[in-house]
């Protein structure tokens, strides 16, 4: 499936922008479409093929699917069944990354919330990334 991308650098080591991404507990603090996200069996962190639901902002809890999954790299998933948003980041240097996300073409418009997320996950990383 084609991608359209968006990117951010971000002033922080990449394993952190990874740990931003793939820490359910953390996506309402830069999602704008999430409230809440749980992994079926209780964990936290994402693996491949895990599934889970996701409470967007409109409140209505959708199941997702992990469908891609190179640790420490990019991940990508469906949400209800259908392809959703791609996640990547790339290493620049020992303090800055560069971290992407890619939906299918038809999902364009949803680019801007992709920005306003890359937006929020810079002023995360400038605050001090959170632990949860």
């Amino acid at each position: 499936m084609r991608l359209v991308w968006t990117s951010r650098t971000l002033p922080a080591p990449d394993f952190e922008a990874w740990r931003l991404l793939t820490d359910v507990r953390l996506w309402p603090l830069w999602g704008p479409s999430v409230r809440e996200a749980r992994i079926e069996g209780g964990g936290y962190l994402l693996e491949p093929s895990c599934r889970g639901t996701v409470l967007t902002a409109v409140g209505v809890r959708l199941p997702f699917e992990v469908t891609e999954f190179e640790p420490g790299r990019h991940w990508a998933w469906s949400v209800a069944g259908v392809p959703a948003t791609a996640h990547r980041v790339d290493r620049l240097s020992d303090e800055a990354c560069e971290v992407a996300f890619g939906v299918p073409w038809a999902a364009a418009p949803y680019l801007l919330i992709c920005r306003m997320a890359l937006s929020h996950l810079g002023a995360i990383v400038r605050a001090g990334a959170p632990r949860a």
